[in-house]
C-alpha cells in the first residue's frame, strides 16, 4: 500500500496477439523517457481504469481496443512519485498500431523476452507475471 502518498492513477494495456505482447519505448522527452512500458495513460477523474485506457490508446496509438478484463493492480513508489498503476487486458478493434504520440518505439515480444527490456519500474510487477506465466505454461 501506499500509505502517506497521493498516488498517480495509470491505466495500462497487456494487449496480446499471435503470442506477442504490445509493449512500447517512452520518448526521452518525457517522465521516464527511454524505458519500456504497456500503452496506456493517466485516469482522469470521473474515468474508470478502462474508459481512461480506451481514451488513452486512442490518443496515442490512434487504434481503439476493447477492454476484456484486469490483469493487475500494483502500486509503486518512484522517486516521491506514487503510481498505482492498473494493468487491463485488451484487444484490438482494428489493425495494429504503427506510431505513437509519446513512444518512439513500438513492438510485439514475445513473454519470455519482456524481463530483456529497461522497463518503467512502474511495469515490472506485471512484466514478471506475464513472464512467469508464458514459462510455465
Amino acid at each position: 500500500m501506499l500509505g502517506d502518498y497521493d498516488a498517480l492513477r495509470v491505466a495500462a494495456a497487456i494487449i496480446e496477439q499471435d503470442g506477442l505482447v504490445l509493449v512500447c519505448r517512452r520518448n526521452l522527452d518525457r517522465d521516464f523517457g527511454g524505458k519500456w512500458e504497456f500503452p496506456g495513460g493517466k485516469i482522469e477523474p470521473g474515468e474508470s481504469p478502462s474508459q481512461a485506457l480506451v481514451r488513452e490508446i486512442r490518443e496515442e496509438l490512434g487504434v481503439t481496443v476493447s477492454v476484456t478484463g484486469t490483469f493487475t493492480t500494483d502500486d509503486t513508489v518512484v522517486g516521491g512519485l506514487a503510481i498505482r498503476l492498473f494493468c487491463l487486458r485488451a484487444e484490438l478493434l482494428g489493425s495494429r498500431p504503427e506510431s505513437s504520440t509519446d513512444h518512439d518505439a513500438i513492438r510485439w515480444v514475445q513473454y519470455e523476452r519482456l524481463p530483456d527490456l529497461d522497463w518503467a519500474e512502474a511495469d515490472l510487477p506485471a512484466v514478471r507475471l506475464l513472464s512467469l506465466r508464458r514459462i510455465r505454461s
